[in-house]
């Protein structure tokens, strides 16, 4: 959730949609656990309450702490429930936006080694910030991004795991 961290209302938004997921996915057998489940209900309840003072433009900012948090709410969550499946699908948002920051740094490096100039694959990483270097709106990049996270979310509850 970290690295999504970085445009106003994002990282709140993206896991408010993805613990509603998983809360999804711990009503159902072979995940029961009604508790947790409403944990994850809660905590999205709770982003969807933070979204009110960190949407753009942001009057609160979540920060390292708040996002490294959630994060591992998250990953805590489907270790111990087993369900890491649904957890890989939720948070396909968050995996490609750090595969994004790995694969910048990655290719600069191989190509300073190689050409002795350093080259970049995006404009600046994570990929939320190349697609604001190519003038998207802040409001664009968190609709489409939210757009893409229901269609995970959409896929999750269709899925049998």
């Amino acid at each position: 959730v970290n690295l999504t961290d970085g445009v106003d209302g994002l990282a709140s938004g993206l896991f408010a949609i993805a613990a509603i997921g998983l809360a999804a996915t711990l009503s159902s057998p072979p995940h029961l656990s009604p508790s947790l489940a409403l944990l994850c209900a809660a905590m999205s309840g709770a982003c969807c309450g933070f979204l009110e003072h960190n949407g753009n433009p942001a009057k609160v900012f979540m920060g390292d702490t708040g996002s490294l948090a959630l994060g591992a709410f998250l990953a805590s969550v489907a270790v111990g429930t087993g369900c890491i499946l649904p957890f890989l699908l939720l948070t396909m948002v968050f995996n490609l936006e750090m595969l994004s920051v790995i694969l910048q740094v990655g290719y600069f490096k191989w190509t300073k080694a190689k050409c002795g100039v350093g080259r970049r694959l995006f404009k600046m990483a994570p990929f939320h910030h190349h697609l604001e270097r190519c003038s998207w709106s802040e409001r664009s990049i968190v609709l489409a991004f939210y757009a893409f996270a229901v269609s995970l979310l959409a896929g999750n509850l269709v899925l049998p795991v």
